[in-house]
């Protein structure tokens, strides 16, 4: 069993920001990218409100991260999910789940959702794994084509008789 660790930190913070955004770019465009045109990305990008991110680790290497943003009735919005290549298969995007789903509770959401894309089989198949329903789109986010869904239940304590 592998044991992984997960700590909160900021996004700007972690270098794996930028690999998630490499992948991304290189992924939907079928191509290798390039340093300026992470740069732009990075630059442009109008989502950087992502006040929860979680770093995942081992023997104390970073591998993996995801964040969550607040949007509006108790609903949080995964994002940024991403795990290097040589770790993957191995529960590392697991745990993070996990952990951001006893976050998002603590913090009193009921709600979680995301968006992916078509290409992302792997992204689709974690989530569906773990629970998260396809639903209807619920933003006009340019690269989605996927949405997805779960209500967080809060652990209450079962009455004894």
């Amino acid at each position: 069993m592998t044991n992984w660790t997960v700590t909160a930190t900021a996004a700007a913070q972690s270098p794996l920001t930028r690999e998630y955004n490499a992948e991304m770019i290189s992924r939907y465009w079928g191509r290798p990218t390039n340093d300026a045109e992470i740069d732009a990305y990075e630059r442009d990008e109008q989502d950087h409100d992502v006040p929860v991110f979680l770093v995942v680790s081992r023997d104390g290497n970073d591998v993996g991260c995801l964040g969550m943003r607040f949007l509006d009735n108790g609903v949080g919005e995964l994002t940024r999910m991403f795990v290097r290549a040589p770790f993957r298969g191995q529960g590392a995007a697991s745990a993070l789940l996990a952990a951001m789903e006893a976050e998002a509770k603590a913090r009193g959401i009921t709600t979680l959702r995301l968006d992916t894309r078509e290409d992302l089989v792997e992204a689709r198949s974690l989530y569906a794994k773990h629970g998260y329903a396809e639903i209807a789109p619920y933003n006009a986010a340019e690269y989605s084509d996927h949405w997805f869904e779960k209500r967080l239940t809060s652990a209450r304590p079962v009455a004894m008789s």
